[in-house]
């Protein structure tokens, strides 16, 4: 019994099958791995946004925001968490001035403030490098435009920001969709697999409880030939209860059944679609839990073959899962 299970033809005809049934259903399976982009108009100039984020068990947000954005960090965080569950997610903002926007003007208390601790600094440590004015003006407060409504400024910020999420989630959703169908067609491998291995069991078994009452009845007649108490009977009853149990210890058809269990549980929750990642990854290892027990059942070296076939269809669903909200 072959088990090329990753071979152009098969995959082919799996791939078709599972991505058939996956855009018959509305699925809705997001991958932690995206990137977006999104600027827009602000009183203050042209603010934009770029959005990326890789793998994560949990949210993990940075926000990297040049200073005159600032303001705006705690109204972008409260805004990617309830948009966004799972992720290492890195924000980059900046504000490209209009040359047009309202001019600014200095606000001379912090500025003399700034001074004031600068000569302390200087005091204490008389070489210590003296500001320049950029170095002034860029200082956070310096610079204020009283004629600008940051509410209004907010409002704008808000809009772009859920104009690069919105491409963020569909960038998402997108790879996702594909991952999902990848996983599809290792659960059609899975359940290829195991079908073969349900239908070879009775000739396997039967193949080895023959070889088994062959070498019990030779080693039974030699105890016989010498002093012994028993019967030829209670020697064949003896040998009949000896391939039972070896038959009951070598069945793999609750392992069989499981597999197909799960198999229907990985399509039922990626139908369902959300977030699935945590879900899946459970399932999955109870999958490779009974590939386990398959291989250590092996009777036949086609159990063997299967038994690792199953491990290694396993071992990439885990990865992409890893890759899913």
């Amino acid at each position: 019994m072959a088990y090329n299970i990753l071979t152009a033809a098969s995959q082919s005809r799996s791939n078709a099958a599972a991505t058939k049934h996956y855009r018959t259903q509305t699925m809705t399976v997001a991958s932690m791995t995206g990137y977006a982009v999104a600027s827009g108009a602000t009183p203050l100039g042209t603010v934009t946004l770029e959005c990326r984020s890789v793998n994560s068990r949990f949210l993990d947000l940075t926000l990297r925001l040049n200073e005159d954005l600032r303001f705006a960090d705690p109204l972008i965080r409260e805004t990617i968490q309830k948009r966004i569950a799972r992720g290492k997610v890195e924000i980059r903002g900046y504000i490209t001035p209009d040359e047009n926007a309202a001019p600014a003007r200095i606000n001379t208390a912090v500025l003399n403030r700034i001074v004031e601790l600068q000569q302390t600094v200087r005091d204490v440590v008389p070489n210590a490098r003296e500001l320049s004015v950029s170095d002034l003006l860029s200082m956070p407060g310096v610079m204020v435009n009283d004629r600008i409504d940051q509410d209004a400024v907010s409002s704008a910020v808000l809009a772009v920001l859920n104009n690069a999420l919105d491409a963020f989630t569909a960038s998402r959703a997108r790879e996702g969709e594909a991952l999902a169908g990848v996983l599809l067609n290792n659960c059609q491998q899975i359940e290829d697999v195991v079908t073969e291995v349900k239908g070879r069991m009775p000739e396997i078994l039967a193949h080895i409880e023959g070889k088994l009452k062959e070498r019990l009845e030779n080693a039974l007649s030699t105890a016989l030939t010498e002093t012994s108490t028993l019967t030829r009977e209670e020697v064949s009853d003896r040998i009949r209860q000896e391939v039972t149990l070896y038959a009951m210890r070598m069945d793999v058809e609750e392992e069989i059944n499981r597999l197909y269990t799960h198999v229907a549980e990985v399509r039922r929750i990626l139908n369902k679609g959300g977030a699935v990642g945590r879900r899946l990854d459970f399932v999955v290892q109870e999958m490779n839990r009974e590939a386990n027990t398959l291989g250590s059942k092996a009777a036949a070296i086609e159990m063997t073959n299967a038994s690792l076939a199953l491990k290694v269809v396993i071992e990439q669903m885990r990865e992409q899962i890893q890759n899913l909200e």
